[in-house]
């Protein structure tokens, strides 16, 4: 186990896999030390004690439900956005706020909109066919102005 795993790290905490936590007690069971085990896992000492705590305990390490009520207004952005933003491309997120709000009677922030928007991957990056939508660039307005000139 000399090979040191590399972690991708996202935004917000995800548990560790359960073949980690696994291979982590095997690797204590087997006698490394934590310090070598936190180091070839890139997992901290505190995990490591954690695990241990919680198969004491339990007799398991799975991960802990996260606490709290689940997300009401996230679920249903997330289901009827796409159609909205499908609907109304070039709508501002307030815009999309107060669609949203007359649409299912529910307000949502700004910020709200934004993470939904992440979690669909729709990014505020216009198409290039903008000038064929009638939302020309300066350059494409000139360059069509320069060849209804030459006409």
């Amino acid at each position: 186990m000399s090979k040191r795993i590399e972690l991708c790290y996202t935004v917000g905490m995800k548990a560790y896999s359960q073949d980690l936590r696994q291979r982590v007690l095997r690797a204590v069971d087997a006698g490394q030390t934590q310090a070598e085990i936190a180091k070839t896992f890139a997992v901290s000492v505190a995990t490591i004690k954690r695990y241990l705590k919680q198969r004491r305990e339990t007799g398991h390490v799975q991960p802990k439900a996260i606490p709290g009520r689940p997300a009401q207004k996230g679920a249903l952005l997330q289901a009827h956005l796409r159609a909205q933003l499908a609907a109304h491309p070039d709508a501002t997120r307030e815009e999309h706020c107060q669609l949203f709000q007359a649409a299912y009677g529910i307000q949502v922030s700004t910020a709200s909109i934004s993470r939904a928007r992440a979690v669909l991957g729709w990014t505020r990056k216009k198409p290039r066919t903008a000038f064929f939508s009638g939302r020309a660039t300066s350059k494409q307005y000139s360059r069509q102005i320069t060849t209804e000139h030459e006409r």
